[in-house]
């Protein structure tokens, strides 16, 4: 009996010991942290840690577009702008610029992100591959300057820009020419002279679109252009040129970052020319100010949708309009600058000597934002003076969809236009959209919005205005465009110029030989309608 009191009373005195160790245990567990803690938070107030993001971004690192109601945003910060990527302080617009400032979207008391205060758009060094773009444009500078940046952001050093109308005015190419890696080209009588005498004129690709008014006849001068600007490219020592218009942006999907010259950069050496399809912006409201910052939903492109897809739901997704898109469906083209190239219509490049090596991207694509605003109806209808007929606007417009709107613009009301232009062009129908998004061809891309929401709100735009007031180069455009001038006239007057050493000859014989055998321009072409699916599918 006393043996088992005794070990009894051993057995409760370990466990009263496991207990008190468990207690220990548990004790400081909980006093580990608090004391790390306390000690981390000394340091702190000491200015002995510092949220390593503070080196990183900018003193005056602002909010981000669409934080005002967030609780990071709405909190105000008493770092000095040292410690948190969060930290908020207002930013004012120079007084210099107060003209510029609601067409440039940011107001003396708005707030503006830093995210590309400070990046060097300006910066020679040695990047590859280097990628111009080309355009001809009468567009103004508050869709200019957010195409242009927005294109640096994504790789373009060079862009060659053959202005007009509301682009060729002072304000407008001031700005333009101060931007390191621009080019300007004025329409001058002079420069329509030297087109006039172009080898184009004397050959059959591009020959169906002479002499016709509108469309055709923008088509033929954009051609004439890039004739140009290819000349141009290779004397600046570029890789790539691609012609694009002041309302379409280069979205690069597919890349493993979103760069376009990372896109570049992974095509195989032996491929030529490289082809974008476009996907068509699909605008939701009728009241769309400024595309590129408010429209984030586009169609597909038929290149990018299984067949199936493309046309079990093609008439869902043209809504009674005359094809799948309302423009044109052939997307745009980068080739690579070498000898003797050519354009071949605004959508493709071509070469004299040899039919190039092109492959289509299956991700990457144009965005095309086109008929986003109700104005461009009547935009349209006052560049061209053709009668308002069915048989008179087919010898103007090229795409079945812009006669239509030619039409429209020119014998409607206001109200029937707006009528119209909601029941044709803006997606009104939220289950329709759904379904379509669901099924692929119709998709959100929010890149492109979110860059040049990023580039506006960082002021940017307002910089480059306000540096070109600050700093005006006179006669600019005039010696700009004089050594154009030169340059394009002393390097066509080396191919097919008479007279020469024998190899220039026979060079010229050659091409001259390939002349009567070469296809056509590719026009802007309309994707595959109904008709022709179902033809393509028996067939």
């Amino acid at each position: 009996m006393a043996g088992y009191r005794s070990a009894s009373s051993s057995s409760a005195a370990g466990a009263g010991g496991a207990a008190v160790f468990a207690m220990r245990v548990l004790l400081l567990l909980t006093l580990l942290p608090l004391a790390l803690a306390a000690f981390a938070f000394a340091l702190q107030w000491r200015g002995g840690m510092r949220d390593p993001t503070g080196t990183v971004w900018p003193a005056d690192t602002q909010r981000f577009p669409g934080m005002e109601n967030s609780p990071l945003g709405s909190s105000s910060s008493s770092t000095g702008g040292r410690g948190s990527y969060f930290a908020v302080s207002s930013a004012s617009a120079s007084s210099a610029a107060a003209d510029c400032a609601e067409i440039l979207g940011r107001s003396a008391s708005s707030h503006g992100i830093s995210l590309y205060r400070g990046w060097s758009f300006d910066s020679d060094t040695a990047i590859t591959p280097k990628i111009c773009i080309t355009g001809s444009t009468s567009a103004s500078l508050h869709q200019i300057l957010p195409w242009l940046y927005y294109h640096k952001v994504i790789g373009v050093s060079h862009f060659i820009l053959f202005v007009e109308g509301e682009a060729a005015k002072p304000a407008v190419t001031s700005v333009l020419e101060s931007i390191r890696g621009v080019k300007i080209i004025y329409r001058t009588k002079e420069l329509k002279e030297q087109q006039d005498r172009s080898r184009i004129w004397n050959e059959t690709w591009l020959s169906g679109f002479f002499y016709k008014p509108c469309n055709y006849e923008l088509f033929v001068k954009q051609s004439l252009n890039m004739e140009m600007a290819i000349v141009m490219a290779r004397e600046a020592g570029m890789d790539w040129i691609i012609h694009l218009d002041t309302d379409e942006l280069i979205h690069p999907a597919g890349a493993r970052e979103y760069s376009l010259r990372r896109l570049l950069l992974d095509v195989p050496d032996n491929v030529d020319m490289v082809i974008f399809p476009n996907y068509e912006s699909s605008v939701e409201r009728d009241d769309i100010k400024d595309p590129f910052t408010e429209v984030s939903m586009f169609k597909k492109n038929y290149d990018h949708l299984p067949k199936d897809t493309y046309f079990g739901l093609y008439k869902e997704a043209t809504r009674g309009n005359p094809n799948y898109f309302l423009t044109y469906g052939n997307g745009k083209s980068a080739a690579r600058v070498q000898e003797h190239m050519r354009p071949n219509g605004a959508h493709r490049w071509h070469n004299y000597m040899k039919s190039p090596n092109e492959i289509k991207l299956e991700e990457a694509a144009i965005l095309h934002y086109t008929y986003t605003k109700f104005s461009d109806l009547t935009s349209r209808r006052d560049r061209c003076g053709c009668k308002p007929t069915k048989e008179d606007v087919k010898r103007c417009f090229i795409l079945e969809f812009d006669r239509l709107a030619f039409i429209i613009a020119s014998t409607a009301t206001e109200q029937e236009m707006r009528n119209w232009y909601r029941e044709h062009v803006v997606w009104t129908d939220k289950d329709t959209n759904l379904k379509l998004l669901r099924k692929g061809v119709l998709t959100r891309i929010y890149a492109p919005m979110a860059i040049i929401r990023g580039l506006k709100e960082s002021g940017i735009f307002i910089d480059a205005v306000t540096s070109a007031k600050a700093h005006p180069k006179a006669n600019i455009g005039l010696e700009n465009n004089e050594s154009i001038h030169t340059n394009v006239t002393a390097a066509q007057s080396t191919t097919l110029k008479e007279g020469g050493n024998d190899n220039s000859q026979a060079t010229a014989r050659k091409i001259l030989e390939m002349i009567d055998v070469q296809e056509e321009a590719v026009p802007p072409m309309s994707p595959p309608g109904f008709l022709e699916l179902m033809e393509s599918a028996l067939s």
